[in-house]
């Protein structure tokens, strides 16, 4: 049977070297898409598929806003982009650095804007399009010991809500998918800060907290669990403005509407500031 498409055959994906990114990737193009996978380290090659489909890798560094325009712009079409491409950063909120948390907003939200804004124009002057977003469920409930990455996620439920409302009338749809724990390389890529002199009393909680986290995410779900949810959305003509990934966190985000925030706050604390 053949897959719905609302949207089009040309499918755009930056951080496609690697996990979501890259089971997005191929999901699409083993679907009957013509894919364009991105990322700033990538071996630039192309490939067929029985179903149709292509994938063509690119050397894209989503910062370089100039380049990232550059590329989208001069693409045979661009009628869903997936923007995955992300980094994550582990620290106190009291003693994260300044660089840090710039390189946390600039590869997270910064990135994700430099490939989204010239898809969305294109979208909209050939009136269709659907922008898909990867953020996390971590964008929707503050992890203690990762609040700038919690920061950029947040950010990006905001554009994608506000994307929603502009581009409606120009027949744009958008939405941002929410995984929980999922394996991939994130994890081991996770840059940690070092306590320094005047936060010794963080440094064996930060570590303690990040190794659960990072076993947590070492037995999460498969990154194509993502992938398929992003394959069902191109034949959405609707799609809801979020999606969590999993009934676990369906089921958290709908307790959460009610919970009182220092619930929330006890249960959160419990889960990753271990005594």
């Amino acid at each position: 049977m053949k897959r719905k498409n609302h949207y089009g055959k040309h499918v755009f994906v930056t951080g496609a070297s690697s996990g979501i990114g890259l089971s997005c990737a191929l999901m699409f193009a083993k679907n009957g898409f013509d894919v364009i996978g991105v990322s700033r380290n990538i071996q630039e090659k192309s490939e067929s598929y029985p179903s149709g489909g292509s994938l063509t890798f690119k050397r894209l560094d989503v910062t370089d806003e100039a380049a990232a325009r550059d590329l989208i712009e001069r693409l045979p079409g661009v009628d869903i982009a997936i923007l995955c491409a992300g980094m994550g950063v582990a620290a106190p909120a009291e003693t994260a650095s300044l660089e840090l948390t710039r390189k946390q907003m600039e590869v997270n939200y910064f990135g994700t804007l430099n490939a989204a804004q010239p898809c969305l124009s294109r979208m909209r002057k050939q009136k269709k399009g659907l922008l898909i977003v990867i953020g996390s469920i971590a964008g929707r409930v503050s992890i203690p010991m990762q609040s700038q990455y919690s920061a950029s996620k947040y950010a990006l439920e905001a554009f994608i809500d506000a994307v929603r409302m502009e581009m409606r009338r120009y027949g744009v749809r958008a939405c941002i998918i929410e995984p929980g724990d999922t394996k991939t390389g994130f994890t081991s890529a996770r840059i940690m800060q070092q306590a320094d002199n005047s936060s010794d009393d963080y440094g064996q909680v930060l570590e303690k907290s990040i190794a659960r986290m990072a076993a947590d995410e070492q037995n999460g779900r498969s990154p194509d669990t993502v992938a398929r949810i992003a394959l069902k959305l191109a034949g959405r003509k609707d799609p809801p403005a979020r999606i969590p990934v999993g009934f676990e966190y369906k089921a958290l985000m709908l307790l959460l509407r009610i919970m009182p925030d220092r619930v929330k706050e006890f249960i959160l604390s419990k889960m990753y500031l271990p005594e």
